[in-house]
């Protein structure tokens, strides 16, 4: 982990470079070539990437998982998890709860009225990841927030073993009440999802999370579907002062550290002191951590503990470089988590670590990367939601504005349009 010293001078294009990569991903040109196949053969070739890939001899009769089999594999799993898996869903439930909206509409005189239709998308493709970890966690975030909005059609895709192998995962589903579940991983499920094969159903937006190839399918399917986001390595960027013990400081950073080895993990300070101290933890923690590879290699390459000048400064590097999780542990955090802008989520206090938010606090885990919180929004409610603009005119109404409406077009160029106009004016 590096310590840069940005007291003096705080160098924005310094950080720029510091957070570049320079790993380069060649896969978009194999993954364009898997989601054509898919488009081409559908469940043929879906059965011949997953055994490639997956080592699974896989049929189209046995693509989707029974109901029976769902609740099978979740009878395996932990009774108390189960619980929490509970707990935790209502919690989920109860925060998606509040970003529901209502259609309405107003009257705006001589018989106009003017409004927004809201409606939930048909069908929603989930897609639950297996590899180096299986995320139950992934389930809940991503299924309930379309649940609440009233998708009518939820369907799961996740790789061939990843029920067997994370009961937590099945249980998940059981708990949810999903039953239309597919056992198709990688890119290939997600050029299933977006066109659709004998088996497997089109669907209209695809969310959840994945590995880089899965990203890649989404880019390439974006606009033939909706897709939630281009989703990178988990981030936390974490403003601390010397009130925080550095050891819990050092605990947050490993926490999003072990999910990946590109994850970025930076601390924020203006104490030399807490610099060094917490530059010693991580090591000292890393050794005793269980995903302790991976981690390591996330700390070493990506981690970065930056000095600078105060809270001012803080504030300015944090919105600068738009985090996926801002974590806030000061004693007095509000004036900075009061005008960071930029970040996916931001955890206030010393006792509100990401993880927090990870498995059970409420709002969805699903949140923007790579800097694009300057402009993307975590998975929500309204992702699932589509709005529809409801136009209502009246004969006097025309009356009033037809000849505007008319020159308006004519001023473009556009006389059909005038002319539709202009017929009912003589009329009205």
């Amino acid at each position: 982990m590096r310590i840069v010293d940005l007291s003096a001078e705080l160098n924005l294009s310094e950080v720029d470079s510091l957070l570049a990569s320079d790993v380069q991903q060649n896969i978009d040109k194999t993954v364009h070539e898997i989601i054509e196949d898919i488009r081409s053969r559908g469940d043929e070739a879906l059965c011949d990437y997953t055994k490639r890939f997956d080592e699974f001899e896989l049929v189209p009769e046995l693509m989707r998982v029974p109901e029976e089999d769902i609740q099978w594999f979740a009878s395996d799993a932990d009774d108390e998890l189960v619980e929490i898996l509970r707990q935790a869903a209502k919690n989920i439930r109860e925060f998606h709860e509040q970003q529901t909206e209502d259609s309405w509409e107003c009257y705006a005189g001589d018989g106009i009225r003017l409004g927004v239709r809201q409606t939930p998308i048909g069908r929603a493709g989930i897609y639950i990841p297996g590899g180096k970890a299986a995320y139950p966690s992934s389930v809940l975030m991503n299924v309930i927030p379309a649940q609440v909005a009233g998708v009518e059609r939820i369907v799961v895709v996740t790789p061939p073993r990843a029920l067997e192998e994370n009961p937590l995962v099945a249980a998940a589903l059981k708990l949810l009440s999903l039953n239309e579940v597919y056992r198709i991983g990688g890119a290939q499920a997600i050029g299933a999802l977006a066109y659709g094969t004998q088996t497997v159903p089109q669907v209209h937006k695809i969310v959840g999370p994945g590995n880089q190839y899965v990203q890649s399918a989404k880019r390439h399917v974006y606009g033939i579907v909706d897709i939630d986001m281009l989703a990178g390595p988990s981030e936390v960027a974490i403003v601390a002062d010397e009130t925080c013990d550095p050891a819990w400081i050092a605990a947050d950073l490993l926490a999003q550290a072990e999910h990946d080895e590109m994850a970025g993990v930076w601390l924020i300070c203006w104490s030399r002191e807490l610099a060094a101290s917490v530059f010693d933890e991580v090591r000292a923690q890393l050794e005793l951590l269980d995903r302790s590879s991976i981690a390591r290699v996330a700390v070493v390459d990506r981690g970065i503990i930056f000095i600078v000048g105060g809270e001012d400064d803080a504030i300015t590097i944090v919105n600068h470089i738009a985090p996926e999780h801002v974590e806030v542990l000061m004693a007095e955090p509000d004036h900075v988590s009061d005008n960071i802008n930029n970040a996916g989520a931001i955890f206030i206090g010393r006792y509100a670590p990401t993880v927090v938010g990870d498995y059970f606090a409420g709002p969805s885990h699903v949140l923007p990367t790579n800097r694009t919180a300057r402009f993307f929004s975590p998975l929500g409610v309204p992702d699932f939601m589509k709005r529809t603009s409801v136009i209502r005119y009246s004969g006097r109404a025309i009356e009033r504005f037809g000849e505007m409406i008319e020159k308006f077009a004519i001023a473009e160029g556009l006389t059909g349009h005038a002319k539709s106009i202009t017929i009912r004016r003589h009329k009205a």
